[in-house]
């Protein structure tokens, strides 16, 4: 039952608000999502205690630089944008390997891991009608070893972590980046 309420929530926040401008609605569902992906870690990192005592090391799976100060704000959306499409992609994939290792499950974990799926294509959606442009919202990445580099069950876990941190800093990316262009298109008003 709390389940189903978190979700009619989850789906009502989604949704569109009256009087609140395209540009402050992404800016809220990237700062929802950011939420999600963080709570997703945790519940990850609950269900693999080994983990707790792991930092993932490497460079960032999607390596993609807002902060050049030569990029207008619609610029960084558009970059923005790609890094996301990344990121659904890497949770795609994630999502078919925790399945094929464990089959279709249900829990907290596979329903944050759906919800943060969902809100990511939702805010997908909303870049591609903040840049209106046909980009595509499909995700943008090939789920195969050879790319990925994952080597056993424990290297599997660590690339687990490792997306999970590339979602939770790309819709924290988000989440600023559609904060200033909601600031730049709308003046101050509240999001």
């Amino acid at each position: 039952m709390a389940d189903q309420e978190h979700i009619e929530i989850d789906t009502l926040l989604d949704m569109p608000a009256p009087g609140r401008s395209r540009t402050g609605r992404a800016a809220a569902l990237a700062r929802l999502l950011h939420q999600d992906c963080t709570y997703l870690l945790e519940l990850y990192r609950e269900r693999e205690s080994l983990l707790s005592d792991h930092t993932p090391a490497g460079d960032r799976i999607v390596s993609l630089s807002l902060s050049s100060p030569d990029l207008s704000s619609d610029e960084q959306v558009q970059l923005l944008h790609s890094a996301l499409r990344k990121c659904l992609g890497l949770l795609e994939c994630l999502i078919l390997r925790e399945e094929e290792e464990m089959g279709e499950l249900e829990g907290e974990y596979e329903t944050v891991r759906k919800g943060v799926r969902d809100r990511l294509g939702h805010l997908l959606h909303s870049t591609k009608v903040l840049l209106e442009t046909e980009e595509d919202v499909t995700p943008d990445h090939q789920c195969n070893e050879e790319v990925d580099g994952v080597v056993g069950t424990f290297g599997a876990k660590m690339w687990t972590y490792r997306v999970l941190l590339e979602l939770i800093h790309w819709a924290n990316s988000a989440s600023q980046t559609l904060h200033v262009l909601h600031s730049e298109r709308e003046g101050r008003e509240e999001i």
